[in-house]
């Protein structure tokens, strides 16, 4: 990852230094976003089809039964923690059939269900999170901290050693947990959620009719500040980037699986016009759908995705999606390997999903733009629906899911 980090955003600017920072950083870079393009893909039959079924989309429905719902929030705010992985998405793809996303659920559902039947201590909790092994989290997991190599002296013969990319990945996560446990044992939260549970009452104090967000900006600070692997930002070419891309996710969460119970448990913030949550996904479709073009981008980026955004290419990703055959519900193929980006070329390209999105949703609320009667309802999508349609979009469509998604290794991020 890389070294430099910027100071925190000032107080009460937490939610404008992400869009500001991003729209800064894209202009800097060269990285554009063209009406043109946002238009072309708002009027598209892939978009105007797909879009109200495919945003109800979130992986958030927990299939365990909680003793309360300060249990719940506390597993739905690890699950945030520990919410990336997708640079291993190949090598998890390899050894386990699953995705980042699904494989980090497993764990933590995993970690619930160890901790329900005793034995072993509370895994979820803040002293269980502080004191958990590398060798715990490969097995519930289930995947192998060894690779094989061909033994030095002898042909024919391999011996296995720690080592790989599940080994890596493995570190991150015990090495995420370890520290946010040793984090909230020292301030005396039982556990994490306790923490957000705390963030969301500081929140509610702060909401305004005047500035719709203010609690978000008070949540989220709060979390940046306390807990290392939410501090998503970074310094690129001295221009500071703020992403926050997980606990972003973990504040509209709170609203997907609490907002609805009447009375809500909990303090539920207002998530209407919060930055998308970006990750590796989110950038990667829009280069492939057209909307963010890197033809003229510094830092290389212009030669990484070198076929995307030709009119053949967008003529078919835009238009509706053919039927499913047999073929597309037998077993998922490994996906295609993506080009592996550094830290810097990455938040530059998750900069530039942070501000299309931003104009995205401008335009598609623009009184400029005329609709036809049945699509006046994209002027009401919000940046959080956007974002579900993107991420939940690329797994939709067998030949969306083929296409290549940048990766980063070693980050706790995304």
């Amino acid at each position: 990852m890389s070294s430099a980090s910027p100071p925190f955003p000032p107080s009460g600017s937490f939610l404008k230094s992400i869009r500001e920072s991003s729209q800064l950083l894209c202009e800097k870079s060269n990285v554009r976003v063209t009406e043109v393009a946002i238009k072309r893909l708002l009027f598209s039959q892939a978009f105007a089809i797909s879009f109200k079924r495919v945003s109800a989309f979130h992986g958030l429905a927990f299939p365990l039964k909680f003793a309360s719902t300060l249990a719940e929030l506390n597993l739905l705010s690890v699950l945030s923690l520990l919410n990336f992985a997708s640079g291993y998405r190949i090598q998890l793809h390899t050894e386990t059939g699953r995705g980042a996303w699904d494989n980090i659920r497993l764990l933590i559902f995993s970690l619930f269900l160890t901790s329900s039947t005793g034995g072993e201590g509370d895994l979820l909790s803040a002293r269980g999170m502080q004191d958990i092994q590398e060798q715990k989290v490969a097995e519930l997991m289930r995947v192998s901290l060894h690779v094989e190599r061909p033994h030095e002296s002898i042909p024919g013969v391999t011996v296995g050693e720690i080592g790989g990319p599940m080994h890596e990945l493995v570190k991150l996560i015990t090495g995420t947990l370890n520290e946010t446990g040793l984090i909230l044992v020292g301030a005396g939260y039982p556990d994490l959620g306790s923490f957000v549970l705390e963030a969301l009452q500081e929140g509610e104090k702060a909401k305004s009719k005047d500035k719709i967000g203010a609690d978000v900006d008070v949540i989220l600070e709060q979390l940046v500040r306390a807990i290392p692997a939410f501090r998503d930002m970074s310094v690129v070419d001295g221009q500071p980037i703020y992403c926050f891309k997980k606990a972003l996710f973990l504040i509209h969460a709170v609203l997907i699986r609490f907002g609805s119970m009447s009375p809500p448990p909990f303090p539920i913030p207002d998530t209407s016009q919060v930055p998308v949550f970006t990750d590796n996904v989110l950038p990667s479709l829009l280069i492939h759908l057209g909307v963010i073009d890197l033809s003229s981008a510094s830092h290389g980026l212009e030669y990484k995705f070198p076929d995307a955004g030709s009119l053949d290419k967008l003529s078919s990703l835009l238009a509706e999606a053919s039927p499913c055959t047999d073929t597309d519900n037998a077993p998922k193929a490994i996906p295609p390997e993506g080009p592996t980006l550094t830290v810097n070329q990455s938040y530059i390209l998750r900069a530039a999903a942070i501000h299309a999105c931003e104009l995205i949703v401008d335009v598609a609320r623009s009184p400029d733009i005329e609709l036809p009667e049945n699509l006046e309802w994209i002027r009401d999508i919000t940046l959080p629906l956007l974002d579900m349609w993107l991420w939940s979009v690329a797994k939709d469509r067998p030949d969306y899911r083929q296409l290549e998604r940048f990766a980063l290794k070693n980050t706790v991020f995304f």
